[in-house]
């Protein structure tokens, strides 16, 4: 099967504008998911979908692979829904699963894609993955930077929110704490399926894409993972995540 990871990206975030190109450890974050992406076994390519000519011209300068885009997009889904479709013209082979994978993640581990694409290639009955992590703390749950879902018995999402779900107000003295980490595999079809869907009403409530998968009745497969990360949000994020990746093993099979 023909599995491509898309990395959406651009410079005008609102809550760190020039995100993409922040410096971690020498490198700017986007080379850092760049480089991890292309450690997993289970893609065939990788690519970045940008609207801004700064991130290509760096991930050109590393070797990379670009797709340039319309800078309108207010969904990464909607990015990379035309990124897939430039793929196809570029490459004459039409893509089965495209793995879109956050720009800001660049604690990734290659084996999470892997672990994420593996259901979606066992069940042709899914049509959507996500990721999910276990919160290490209250304050974590709590941090409205941090999507949390809820799932159900056989790990399919039932919620997503930033507010801490489940509650912890009737008293109980242990939840699950459960976020959402963006790597997610879309079958080709359901991604343009998804972006052709009208924009549901929790979706725009809870700024969260994967409600508007959930609105409209379709499932979202979650798959846990047990490797630490944390994304970059803020300047805040970054320190963290710099000092967190000092000693990071695959940093040393790309770091110049």
């Amino acid at each position: 099967m023909n599995i491509v990871g898309v990395i959406p990206a651009r410079m005008a975030s609102s809550r760190f504008p020039g995100k993409p190109l922040a410096q971690i450890c020498g490198i700017p974050m986007i080379g850092h998911v760049y480089y991890r992406c292309k450690m997993s076994k289970a893609l065939n390519n990788v690519y970045v979908a940008t609207c801004d000519q700064e991130i290509k011209d760096y991930v050109t300068s590393i070797n990379g692979e670009t797709i340039m885009t319309m800078s309108t997009h207010e969904r990464a889904s909607d990015r990379c829904a035309e990124a897939m479709l430039k793929i196809e013209a570029e490459t004459g082979r039409t893509v089965d699963i495209i793995v879109m994978i956050q720009g800001d993640e660049p604690m990734l581990y290659p084996e999470m894609i892997d672990m994420a694409v593996k259901p979606i290639l066992e069940d042709e009955n899914l049509s959507v993955v996500n990721l999910m992590a276990n919160l290490k703390t209250r304050e974590e749950h709590c941090d409205p930077n941090e999507v949390k879902v809820v799932v159900d018995l056989n790990k399919f999402a039932l919620y997503f929110s930033r507010e801490p779900i489940p509650s912890w107000k009737k008293g109980a003295t242990s939840v699950p704490m459960l976020k959402q980490v963006c790597v997610i595999p879309f079958r080709r079809d359901f991604l343009i399926k998804f972006n052709s869907l009208e924009t549901s009403p929790l979706e725009i409530v809870e700024s969260v894409d994967m409600m508007r998968v959930l609105e409209h009745g379709y499932r979202v497969k979650m798959v846990l993972s047990e490797y630490e990360t944390y994304s970059v949000d803020t300047i805040e994020d970054l320190r963290k995540v710099e000092s967190l990746m000092q000693h990071d093993k695959y940093m040393e099979n790309y770091k110049v």
